[in-house]
């Protein structure tokens, strides 16, 4: 039986999919989240909510609690955790992976502009552009400042500032279907996707519907992150757990 114990840095479908897989090769699995969501979806085994203290305090942490491995199932967007978790393994000693699920790739058919951040995406959208918004709660001011452009801005939570008149807030939580994203641009005169190349299956359904309705797509493109050792799939992920802890 397994007797080594597991980080999962998590707040994804990945994450609690990690987690599920790992618990059942009886692992000893703890899961961080950053506390930073009000309704979590909440994965097996353990699970710790906050932040670390950054490198210094992740790095305590690694060591008292006896961590042989570190998986970062963060969002691919999540540059700051990855980073700490890089340099705390680094100082450590401790293995680090990471799941890094594959970046959404363009079809032949579709209208994609990819820019690198919010405030590039914003600027790209044209004069009278009707938005759907799907960044997330960061970086709303961009899009509210604009009194030319309108929209809906979904998110799970609740944004941190309120929108203006042009603006409406959809708070809801993936996974969503094709029809249903194909529905919602329908009735809303969406012109324009805005979003984050998150990649994975869970949102790609909005993609679709942008494709099929002939919708322009403003992607932003991922940031970089530590080079470390990753796997595409949770799948993969237990292998590699286990090469590394059983080589």
């Amino acid at each position: 039986m397994p007797a080594d114990r597991i980080l999962i840095l998590g707040g994804t479908r990945d994450a609690r999919e990690a987690a599920a897989a790992l618990t059942a090769r009886e692992y000893s699995v703890v899961t961080s989240l950053a506390g930073v969501t009000e309704q979590p979806l909440l994965p097996v085994g353990e699970l710790r909510v906050g932040g670390f203290g950054g490198v210094d305090g992740m790095s305590k942490y690694l060591v008292a609690d006896a961590i042989s491995v570190v998986v970062d199932a963060t969002h691919p967007f999540a540059v700051r955790i990855s980073q700490h978790a890089h340099e705390a393994c680094l100082r450590t000693g401790v293995p680090l992976l990471r799941v890094e699920r594959p970046a959404w790739q363009p079809a032949a058919e579709d209208d994609w502009t990819i820019v690198s951040s919010a405030e590039a995406a914003a600027s790209e959208l044209p004069t009278g552009a009707c938005v759907l918004l799907t960044t997330g709660r960061k970086d709303l001011a961009h899009f509210f400042n604009r009194a030319d452009i309108s929209g809906i801005a979904r998110m799970i939570e609740a944004p941190p500032l309120d929108p203006p008149p042009n603006w409406r807030v959809l708070r809801d939580r993936p996974p969503f279907s094709a029809a249903g994203e194909a529905a919602l641009l329908a009735a809303n005169g969406i012109t324009h996707l805005v979003s984050k190349n998150a990649g994975g299956s869970d949102t790609a359904a909005k993609l679709t519907a942008a494709r099929r309705g002939g919708i322009a797509v403003i992607l932003i493109a991922r940031p970089p992150k530590p080079q470390v050792p990753s796997v595409a799939s949770v799948g993969d992920l237990v292998a590699a757990v286990e090469g590394v802890l059983s080589p």
